[in-house]
């Protein structure tokens, strides 16, 4: 979809921030991605990377009738929770997964020839926050906004269409499950749907789409899993995320106030929610926007699938009126986009009005 692509277009990245190691043929990590002794983690130094305390994040039943009062409580108190009966077929994810070890198992130079371009969003590569940090991750992509099959034909001209069908049919059920959600989130802010012009349930047929995109994520088994980060503490940026974890191979963290950085317990069959940068200004700072990161494992592959949910790219978005001061000023989804693209931990703090 073009409309993420373009929010792009005026934050390159250098070709050096794309491209992942080879991680087939490493035995030891190199400096280039140790990061024990980086100023970038500095946020962490006083724990481990690994072995932190673990917890389990609330879980709802979409089929609960009380699910947006605890969506809303949820997101109020961790910014995330977990969904089950969320009705997406068991038999969906394991196909993604198997597209997705297909494409991750392939030798480096295969999986070069679906590099993104350094003004582009899908394809192959390293997360666009690489940038941002001195070091770099260890971790490798392959995010997708619309249909991969540009990308995927150079690798397999013979069966990409296997790829192609299995990735969309996984974006429509995330966006109708992504739709469902927000859909409760705000009525938990207790939002009248008029107010929203962009939702689905508002919006006149030939409504502009949503901004969305799925990222596939691989963290490739490390001889050194405490000197690494599979992907650096971060925010999300739309308005919510929902993340599959496949099996049951922990390496979500967050950032807990007091507390200090914890495992994510993932729940076989659910699916993570995190609260973005936009729901946290459209709910005024009422909900938080988590900083969160990845780890990595000495002898396991790991895989997640994010797929982010946001609105059209030229609607507004600006707090929800509730009685109290604004504390962000309105700009559209794309003006948002292009400041964090280009100033990743800044991009907040530079709307906040109060």
């Amino acid at each position: 979809m073009a409309n993420l692509s373009e929010a792009y277009e005026s934050a390159p990245v250098q070709t050096h921030h794309i491209i992942p190691l080879d991680f087939q043929s490493v035995n030891h990590v190199p400096e280039s991605h140790s990061w024990s002794n980086s100023d970038d983690s500095l946020p962490v130094q006083s724990q481990p990377l690994v072995n932190c305390e673990q917890i389990s994040l609330p879980i709802i039943d979409l089929g609960d009738l009380d699910a947006s009062k605890m969506m809303g409580q949820a997101c109020e108190s961790w910014g995330m929770f977990q969904v089950i009966n969320h009705g997406i077929p068991l038999t969906l994810f394991r196909d993604v997964e198997s597209e997705a070890r297909a494409f991750f198992s392939l030798a480096a130079e295969e999986k070069m020839k679906a590099l993104r371009s350094p003004s582009g969003v899908t394809g192959y590569g390293v997360a666009r926050i690489a940038p941002f940090f001195n070091k770099v991750m260890w971790h490798e992509g392959f995010t997708i906004v619309g249909s991969p099959v540009d990308h995927v034909r150079e690798i397999w001209p013979e069966r990409y269409h296997r790829f192609c069908e299995v990735m969309e049919a996984y974006q429509k059920a995330m966006k109708e499950l992504s739709e469902r959600l927000l859909d409760l989130i705000l009525k938990s802010l207790g939002t009248p749907e008029e107010h929203i012009e962009w939702l689905p349930s508002v919006a006149c047929q030939g409504r502009l789409a949503p901004c969305t995109a799925l990222q596939l994520n691989s963290y490739p088994p490390c001889p050194g899993p405490t000197q690494v980060i599979g992907l650096a503490p971060h925010t999300d940026s739309y308005l919510i995320t929902i993340l599959h974890q496949v099996g049951n191979i922990n390496g979500l963290q967050v950032l807990m106030e007091g507390t200090g950085w914890v495992l994510i317990v993932p729940l076989e069959g659910a699916v993570v929610v995190y609260v973005g940068d936009m729901l946290h200004i459209m709910s005024n700072g009422l909900f938080p926007s988590m900083l969160h990161r990845a780890v990595v494992d000495n002898t396991r592959h790991r895989l997640s699938f994010a797929y982010f949910y946001g609105p059209p790219a030229d609607s507004s978005i600006s707090p929800i009126p509730r009685g109290c001061p604004s504390q962000f000023r309105s700009m559209t989804v794309r003006e948002y986009i292009e400041m964090k693209a280009k100033d990743f931990k800044g991009a907040l703090s530079k709307i906040r009005v109060v």
